[in-house]
């Protein structure tokens, strides 16, 4: 099966503006994400899609592939549905742009699980609940599975909810954190984005419930730990740190 990885970039970031485009490490952010997603074994090839020229002038001048888009798009799954729409390919991953330090091994992990089984047509991610994370915090998205390992429902309330008295964080080791890195077939990516946004989902601002309430199967792989992602100055000041450390 050949599976390609697209990257959507825009500039626009209401906590951290032209976040694609800083480079105090000496590399374009979405350079170290795109580096880094190029190193996933399962992958033909990496595209970063962006409705925005600057993007895509950086993008070429680190030697990267990039698509431009259009501007009407209100989501990143819109945006790499419109680069899908175009290729010739069985798997589509969606790797969020705002990942340098994304490990390629958990793009393996995605494609495999479509690889592998056929009664899901979108996988995603999930890792047990982060020690400094409040599982009560409606921005930390948990979801639930099955014994196949397939999401039950996501949703930004604690769930499950305990109810012997004990509190969240006594409970939690019970709790998945949701980790919004996706896989689709592509057919059924195109379909996706043609479908209006469901009850749940307007609800709960969650996407993924869009395909749930549709009665289609997403995988769900547990890994070890969440990806750190740049949201404000001071996550990006964070990650050049890091990066000065270990480049020394």
């Amino acid at each position: 099966m050949t599976s390609v990885a697209v990257i959507p970039a825009r500039y626009a970031s209401t906590r951290l503006p032209g976040k694609p485009l800083l480079n105090r490490t000496g590399k374009f952010l979405i350079q170290h994400v795109y580096e880094q997603v190029c190193r996933a074994r399962r992958l033909s090839k990496v595209i970063i899609a962006t409705d925005d020229r600057r993007i895509y002038e950086a993008v070429e001048s680190f030697g990267g592939c990039a698509a431009m888009t259009s501007e009407a798009h209100q989501s990143g799954t819109d945006r790499v549905a419109e680069v899908a729409a175009g290729l010739c390919a069985d798997i589509i991953v969606n790797v969020q742009g705002d990942e340098p330090e994304i490990e390629p091994g958990r793009i393996d992990r995605l494609v495999e699980l479509l690889e592998t089984g056929r009664d899901c047509d979108m996988a995603t991610l999930a890792c047990p609940f982060p020690e400094e994370a409040d599982p009560a915090d409606p921005n930390a998205v948990k979801v639930v599975v099955d014994s196949d390992g397939r999401a039950i429902y996501f949703s930004r309330s604690p769930i499950p909810y305990p109810r012997d008295g004990k509190s969240l964080l006594e409970h939690r080791s019970e709790f998945l954190l949701h980790i919004g890195i996706y896989a689709y077939r592509r057919d059924f990516l195109l379909r996706l984005a043609s479908w209006p946004a469901g009850r749940l989902e307007r609800i709960e601002k969650l996407e993924q419930l869009r395909v749930l309430e549709r009665g289609v199967g997403i995988a769900v792989g547990v890994v070890e730990r969440s990806a750190v992602g740049i949201d404000t100055p001071g996550d990006y000041e964070a990650f050049v740190k890091r990066i000065q450390t270990v480049g020394r």
